[in-house]
Formats: structure tokens, sequence, C-alpha cells
């Protein structure tokens, strides 16, 4: 297929378009949170006195050093078992298509139907009666099973497309099922993996819903979550409300532009094989 200069040239002049429509926001909320606290700005403007400072005032308001190490906790807490739950359970019902594998999978694509907000009311109440509430475990797992259709599913997709040649031959060598999976087509989905752990990474340190509703105590929750409790207390002061969400966001923009590369290796990878 021939792509034409016009062609070109609207697709460059879209992808400005759609990356002026990203950033814009961002720069309002930057400059916003320069200006003197207690005033309005209206629309991008650039204070006379940058007030810098309102950075440091709302990480000191907001307690934001116990909120970075409960969101880590959080975190830790996670991305690392679902990672591993996601990869195993997608190596099995992918690649060695273990017994009753459609059926699984099926109610694993049903799981990504269920929206947080249909299940929060009975999710409340199953936390409660296990005296989880206003602890991060109430936080970190449901994050555990609410995750798990999208990383088996994820997976699956990855180790489907993987030729079986690998393992007849890894099998011929006498490697067992573990070995398989943990010498041969572990490293084969690194991108994958990394891919995977970045969403969870985000999605993770973004939860807002979960943590206000199942959590009373602030330093418990993650950043987002306590972003809640800081706009009520500080919900009139616009510039040092947009220095704490740029300072909460900050993590998440830090990690992408991080492992961009894996990620986007992991999308080209998929592609390829589709």
């Amino acid at each position: 297929m021939i792509v034409t200069s016009r062609e070109a040239w609207t697709g460059r002049v879209l992808l400005v378009l759609l990356m002026a429509f990203t950033i814009v926001p961002f720069i309002s909320l930057f400059v916003t949170a320069l200006h003197p606290s207690g005033t309005y700005p209206s629309g991008i403007q650039w204070p006379q006195d940058p007030q810098w400072g309102n950075f440091g005032r709302a990480f000191t308001s907001a307690n934001m050093g116990e909120l970075l190490w409960s969101s880590g906790l959080i975190v830790l807490g996670v991305v690392p078992a679902a990672l591993v739950l996601g990869t195993m359970a997608g190596f099995a019902f992918g690649h060695l298509r273990v017994p009753g594998h459609r059926i699984g999978f099926f109610a694993f694509v049903l799981g990504l139907t269920l929206p947080f907000e249909g299940i929060i009311t009975p999710l409340y109440y199953q936390v409660r009666d296990m005296g989880l509430l206003n602890t991060r475990w109430a936080i970190i797992l449901p994050l555990l099973g609410l995750f798990m259709p999208f990383s088996v599913i994820w997976m699956r997709a990855h180790f489907a497309g993987m030729p079986n040649d690998l393992s007849e031959a890894a099998r011929i060598d006498g490697a067992s099922t573990w070995q398989l999976f943990w010498r041969v087509h572990v490293p084969l989905a690194r991108p994958a993996i990394s891919a995977l752990g970045i969403l969870l990474f985000l999605w993770t340190w973004n939860q807002f819903l979960l943590a206000i509703v199942l959590v009373d105590d602030p330093a418990k929750r993650t950043m987002a979550g306590a972003l809640g409790a800081f706009q009520g207390q500080y919900g009139t002061d616009i510039p040092l409300l947009c220095a704490g969400s740029l300072l909460i966001l900050a993590p998440t923009v830090i990690v992408f532009v991080i492992f961009q590369r894996q990620f986007t290796a992991a999308l080209l990878q998929g592609a390829l094989k589709g």
C-alpha cells in the first residue's frame, strides 16, 4: 500500500492535534499550581511571581510521605502476585490447554464485564465480615481478584501464539512442565509481562473508588484515594489542589516514561502475531 503525501500530512496533523488535546490540560494544571494560594486563575496564564513552594506545601499538607509508603505497600501486594498468578494461568489456558480451558477462559471473559461500581456494595459487606475494613488488605485482595481476568486473558493471548515446536524440543531434551514454563516461555514473554506490570501498577496506583469506600484512614489509602480527603480540606485553594494532583500523578508518569519501550514492544509483538 502506497501512502500519499496528503495522507501522511493528514496523519501528522491528527497526531499533533491529539497530542495537544492530551498535553494542554497538564500544562494548565501546572501553570495553575504556580499561582498564589487563594487565587482563581482563568485559563493558561503564567503568573508574575511563580509560587514553586506550592508543591512543597501540598506535599506536607497532604502527608504525601505516608501516602507514598502506603501506595508502595499496596502496589507490592497487588502487582507481583497478579503477575505471577496471571502468567501461570495464562500459560495453562493458552499453551498447555488444560482440561476445561475453554470454560475457564469464558469465565474470565465474563469477569471483564464486572464494573467496580456494580460490585462495590456486596464487596463492602464481604470485606466487613472478614474484618478487613480500614486496612490495606481491603484494597489489595479485591484488586487481585478484579485484575485477574484481564491478566489471564492478556497472558493467554501471548502464550497461545507461541509455536509448539519450542515446547516439543524442550520436551525431547527432558524438560518438565515447570522447566518448560520457567526456562523457555517466561523469558520469551518478558515484553508481555512488563507491559502487564505497567498496566497493573498504573491501575493500582490510581485506584480511587475502593480506597475511599473500604478504607477510612487516608494514610492507608492509595495516593489517588487520599486525594479525596485532600480535596475536601483544600478544595477552595485551587493552586494548592493542582500542585497536589501533579505530585500524585508524577510517579505514574515516571514509571511509564522509564518502561515505555517494553510497553511498546509488547503491543507491537501482539500486533505482529495478529
